[in-house]
């Protein structure tokens, strides 16, 4: 196999590759740096590249393989981990120029699990600060690169983890998401984004940001997502709010046919521009040609969601509010705008706003079964990728940080703690991916997995590095 192809190949054509022999971990680990030295001056995707590391792990697998040792499902396959959770000897710098710059003694339970299974850690990918935002700039990095065309936004706040992923530079991305962050960006870069069930993947540190943040896999097929997920899936000591069950690997058999699918190009209050809202609609025709029984709604919780994701939103980034005026020249000024505009939220205001999210988790999961629905699909976002250093797009009404007002369709499924998927599924008028968001009750992973699998089976999405 060519040195290209091991760069973009799979995560499953990879391991398997690896368990016949026919490819040594080095050798794939090697074609992915060399792709990653030519694509990333263009995208600025690391937050810390680790080569020798990288190397080293490498020839470790190698002779594993070379002894007949038992192999783990990611033996040889080189991934990342965005730069909020941990990797033992690298800096978890979350995006901050304050944060501590000393290695990490420790993987986390998520990096440890891609270890242990075989994976071949790269290093860390940027982050926008303390994941606050879904664009691709940060204080400390600067601007990640959109792999479709370079000034526009990568996404965030797995920024890096997506523009990777979109560039070829490797099959495993480890995202996180707390109002759309794998999603997002998965969207901005035509890639796969998939947010499972909150406790299905070990969060540690648990943040204490009201349990909105979720960690799961940006990849290029829903397979390898799978694959992913199943590797760090399952409850761990270290965090308390992790489920019982594991996930087996593999997409469940069956495809769309049958399936009651609800459509909400809106969700009854959200503005989304012309052709990414055509880019949908025609997706949505396409299920419907595959056997799925597609309903356009207005879910009666649409409208519910603004106000309370903003609040929670803005309390949960109180710990970030600067405490002095040489903090804040050193932060993201529209962290500091949001965290400035919730200096006074007090705790009954956030005990309140708690309250409503509960009440909204259970509106939101309870209405599939009530509803009759299995799945709902959105855009998931309203806009296509824009220039780096905004948070709005130009021709949108402009905010100090409100960058929620595009991105409507995620936060939804952080609320209610359900599993949602992002996958491509067109083009904007300027040629930039697209994203169709299936979502899916509390639990339906299997079911959020086996949908966006078999759409993008009838209707595969040729990501622009194949043609690089």
């Amino acid at each position: 196999m060519a040195t290209t192809d091991l760069a973009t190949a799979s995560a499953v054509e990879l391991a398997a590759l690896v368990r016949g022999k026919r490819a040594s971990p080095l050798e794939i680990t090697e074609a992915v740096l060399e792709r990653i030295a030519a694509k990333n001056p263009g995208l600025n995707a690391f937050a810390a590249l680790d080569e020798e590391g990288a190397r080293a792990a490498a020839r470790a697998a190698e002779v594993a393989v070379m002894r007949g040792e038992e192999l783990g499902p990611l033996h040889g396959v080189p991934a990342t981990i965005k730069d909020v959770q941990s990797i033992a000897g690298l800096p978890t710098r979350r995006g901050s120029r304050l944060t501590d710059p000393a290695p990490a003694e420790a993987d986390s339970p998520v990096s440890a699990r891609m270890r242990r299974a075989g994976a071949i850690l790269l290093g860390k990918t940027t982050s926008t600060e303390q994941g606050w935002t879904a664009v691709s700039d940060s204080p400390l990095t600067g601007s990640t690169h959109n792999p479709w065309m370079h000034g526009r936004t990568a996404g965030g706040s797995s920024s890096g983890a997506a523009a990777l992923c979109g560039a070829g530079c490797g099959p495993l991305h480890l995202g996180t998401d707390g109002a759309g962050s794998i999603r997002i960006p998965a969207h901005f870069c035509g890639v796969v984004g998939f947010k499972p069930t909150y406790g299905r993947v070990p969060y540690v540190p648990v943040p204490n940001n009201g349990a909105l943040s979720h960690a799961g896999p940006i990849t290029r097929s829903v397979e390898d997502a799978s694959l992913m997920f199943s590797v760090i899936a399952g409850p761990h000591p270290l965090d308390h709010t992790t489920l019982p069950d594991r996930f087996a690997s593999g997409i469940e058999p069956g495809g769309l046919a049958g399936l009651r699918i609800a459509y909400s190009p809106d969700l009854g209050h959200a503005r989304v521009d012309p052709d990414v809202a055509v880019a949908v609609a025609e997706a949505v025709r396409k299920l419907e040609g595959m056997g799925a029984i597609v309903e356009q709604v207005t879910p009666p919780w649409g409208p519910m969601g603004p106000a309370l994701e903003r609040d929670m939103w803005g309390f949960g980034m109180r710990p970030f509010l600067a405490k002095t005026p040489e903090e804040a020249a050193q932060m993201d000024p529209g962290l500091v705008a949001c965290t400035e505009d919730y200096r006074h939220f007090g705790f009954m205001d956030a005990h309140a706003a708690q309250g409503r999210r509960i009440a909204y988790a259970a509106q939101v999961n309870s209405w599939f079964e009530a509803a009759g629905f299995d799945l709902l699909v959105t855009p998931s976002a309203s806009v296509a990728a824009f220039e780096v250093g905004r948070q709005i797009p130009a021709h949108w009404p402009q905010h100090p940080w409100d960058w929620l007002v595009w991105a409507e369709f995620s936060y939804p499924f952080d609320l209610s703690h359900g599993p949602a998927i992002s996958v491509p599924c067109g083009l904007s008028k300027e040629g930039l991916p697209v994203g169709l968001q299936f979502a899916g009750p509390r639990l339906a992973d299997a079911l959020v997995l086996r949908a966006g699998a078999a759409f993008l089976a009838a209707h595969p999405f040729e990501i622009t590095p194949a043609r690089a």
